[in-house]
């Protein structure tokens, strides 16, 4: 295995135990077992498990860093906040494995630094798909249309139905939202 594929199996993997046994009860040792590696070869990419989770938090948010980047430069539209939408949507299915961890493991994160920069990256989305001048119930709409690609992302696998079309409405909302919030 190439140097380059073992830290991103070594992620994967660690990834895979903190979503099946939880970030606190999983160890670098069964991280190395699973992987059928020493310790010592665990060590020379990583030497804790938050080493682990800032590397696959780092790899998998570096979309929507460039989507805040993007936006900070974008008129303040109707359309340019809809494609906000949708590339934050792409960003998130891209990077669900990470977000599932991040759910399930909210104490733990929030006790991480990507806890906090993570909620730093949403407050800046967030930032630019409501205006500042608008009434509470649009900014609401705004933050909602946000939350609910989350919703969509997350909750939706529970939902009966075929995957794709459901990732379509729940996208067709987000943008009926974030469209009331413009109309104001």
């Amino acid at each position: 295995m190439a140097r380059g594929n073992t830290r991103q199996r070594i992620q994967d993997v660690a990834l895979e135990l903190f979503a099946e046994q939880g970030y606190e009860k999983t160890s670098l040792r069964e991280i190395a077992e699973r992987l059928d590696v020493t310790k010592a070869a665990l060590y020379y990419h990583f030497k804790t498990k938050e080493d682990i989770i800032i590397g696959i938090f780092q790899d998998l948010t570096r979309p929507l860093d460039e989507l805040i980047d993007w936006a900070g430069d974008q008129p303040r539209t109707l359309e340019t906040k809809q494609e906000i939408l949708r590339r934050y949507q792409k960003a998130l299915l891209a990077a669900a494995p990470l977000f599932r961890f991040m759910h399930e493991n909210q104490a733990t994160v929030r006790d991480l630094s990507i806890g906090l920069t993570f909620k730093e990256r949403f407050i800046a989305l967030n930032r630019f798909v409501q205006e500042p001048e608008a009434p509470v119930k649009d900014k609401v709409r705004a933050v909602s249309a946000v939350f609910a690609l989350h919703a969509g992302t997350f909750f939706m696998e529970n939902i009966e139905g075929d995957p794709e079309e459901k990732q379509e409405a729940v996208l067709e909302v987000a943008l009926d939202l974030i469209e009331q919030a413009e109309q104001a």
